[in-house]
């Protein structure tokens, strides 16, 4: 059953595939990385905020914002839905400014592969855009 991209369906049928993907709780074993993200420009013209908080071999998926959060990513919906669906390559997203990521950099390339694995297993979500 499909979801509506980044609605709070979407929000449990991510938390429940990264629950389920082999790949992305190998890869969280002993990490801990807080991601915050913000969506800018949403349909209905505001933006919002999730995150991916990943600690105690466990990842948590949310809406909202996290108080002391690692990293922040920022894009617009548009962004983000072409990422989701993969038409769009982050690393091109980030390089031609459509992705901006502050914070502690140094910690979000050293969980990289995690990260990887986070894009995997949310890319099985179902989503309608």
């Amino acid at each position: 059953m499909s979801v509506q991209f980044l609605s709070q369906d979407y929000v449990a049928a991510a938390q429940e595939a990264l629950d389920g993907h082999a790949g992305f709780q190998g890869a969280i074993a002993g990490k801990e990385l807080a991601l915050q993200f913000k969506v800018t420009d949403m349909p209905d013209g505001g933006d919002l905020d999730y995150y991916i908080n990943i600690a105690d071999d466990a990842a948590v998926v949310g809406l909202g914002e996290l108080e002391d959060g690692d990293v922040t990513v920022t894009n617009s919906y548009e962004t983000a839905a072409a990422m989701s669906q993969g038409e769009l390559n982050t690393q091109m997203a980030f390089m031609t400014g459509k992705l901006k990521v502050s914070g502690e950099m140094a910690k979000l390339m050293l969980n990289i592969g995690a990260i990887t694995e986070m894009t995997n297993a949310m890319s099985e979500v179902d989503a309608e855009y």
